[in-house]
């Protein structure tokens, strides 16, 4: 397996292709990166092999940390090689601290990351990379407690209607809509398990 590659960058389609000791080595590179190599005369790169059945493919860092970062992130369930390249587009301390303050903003910004998958990287990586912050994955201000109550006092489930109030702020911000609205919505859902 290739670890480290050093020669002279080329961009090509948007990849590296490293000219070392005439052979060419086509690497891909977070765009950030990308920049920097470009009109270089030599460069150096961290390598991370990933091999599939049918494809080899050369992902390049700048340094032995990002490469380790790399793999911690498509270790997670949902997310590939080509994501994992685009949030090494941050630097390390902006990611560390994104997980610690779990951010999921920061990550479901990324394309191909949407909430869920953004929370299972917080998940997943805050015990390898330092105490994180509690992660509210529901709403739990005021409203959505007035709302939980109001539903369980209609003889409704609290755990089913915890559910059903957080399937509703996954499609809809539960702040931005008027509670009797919310409440209906959600009696419909509930009538129906």
């Amino acid at each position: 397996m290739i670890g480290w590659l050093q020669g002279t960058p080329e961009i090509v389609n948007n990849q590296v292709l490293l000219k070392t000791q005439g052979v060419g080595y086509l690497v891909k590179v977070s765009p950030r990166l990308q920049t920097r190599l470009s009109g270089q005369e030599t460069g150096e790169l961290y390598i991370h092999t990933h091999v599939r059945e049918d494809q080899l493919d050369l992902y390049g860092f700048e340094t032995w940390a990002e490469r380790t970062l790399f793999e911690l992130i498509i270790a997670v369930s949902g997310v590939g090689p080509a994501t994992a390249i685009q949030i090494l587009n941050h630097d390390i301390s902006t990611i560390t601290l994104a997980i610690q303050e779990a951010d999921v903003s920061f990550f479901s910004a990324i394309p191909r990351i949407g909430k869920k998958v953004a929370q299972k990287i917080i998940i997943e990586l805050g015990s390898k990379l330092g105490e994180v912050k509690a992660l509210h994955i529901g709403p739990q201000n005021q409203a959505f407690l007035d709302m939980k109550e109001s539903l369980v006092a209609l003889g409704f489930n609290p755990d089913a209607v915890a559910a059903v109030l957080n399937d509703l702020h996954q499609e809809t911000n539960l702040q931005e809509q008027q509670p009797a609205l919310v409440i209906k919505k959600a009696i419909a859902l509930l009538g129906k398990k």
